[in-house]
């Protein structure tokens, strides 16, 4: 590229952010680069607040501006359920059903061996210390379907059964609006594993 440094730099920062590869890299920053003075003003600062403001929550490690998050803050939250999730969009997601009103613990990742995450890289000791002090009734199990998720969920089923809790794993299954000869054979087992009455 003959482009003046800063712009370089520019594309070179943009480019390592998920789902920009370096075409869209140059789009954006030639966007910013005609852009008011003013709007990209307003987004590095933007950035730099959320940097500066933004830490996880003490107890469950959700995102806050606070040292605790509105979640664990909340008087109205059932503190008998933890659902436990790999990152704060996982409780987004969940949050957005308006279906669940108890407590999370984010573990921040997932046990991945082939990328050197292991038990210990996650939020699980911080995790057993809530279960052992709080005693919450049921633990429920909200990790991804995928091997690193599944194998996530079955060492956190492991070392929760000592303590007593009723330990639950969310269903898996057909998603609404999808055909059955589209799902494959693990999806279409899990949903007949996880049936309900009806």
């Amino acid at each position: 590229m003959n482009y003046p440094q800063p712009l370089i730099d520019l594309i070179d920062h943009l480019k390592v952010l998920p789902g920009i590869g370096p075409k869209s890299a140059e789009r954006i920053a030639f966007h910013i680069l005609n852009a008011d003075k003013e709007s990209a003003v307003k987004l590095s600062q933007a950035i730099t607040e959320l940097k500066h403001k933004i830490k996880h929550c003490t107890i469950c490690f959700n995102l806050s501006e606070n040292d605790i998050c509105g979640i664990c803050g909340n008087d109205k939250r059932d503190k008998n359920n933890i659902c436990v999730v790999e990152s704060p969009k996982d409780v987004q997601s969940i949050e957005k059903t308006r279906n669940y009103n108890g407590l999370y613990h984010v573990l921040l990742g997932k046990i991945s061996p082939l990328d050197g995450i292991g038990p210990d890289d996650i939020r699980i000791k911080e995790l057993l210390e809530r279960v052992e002090k709080n005693r919450p009734q049921e633990i429920i199990i909200a990790t991804s379907s995928d091997v690193e998720g599944e194998a996530t969920a079955l060492y956190l089923a492991k070392i929760l059964k000592p303590f007593g809790v009723k330990i639950t794993r969310i269903a898996y299954g057909i998603p609404v609006g999808s055909a059955l000869e589209f799902a494959d054979e693990i999806t279409l087992t899990r949903s007949l594993e996880g049936r309900r009455v009806f």
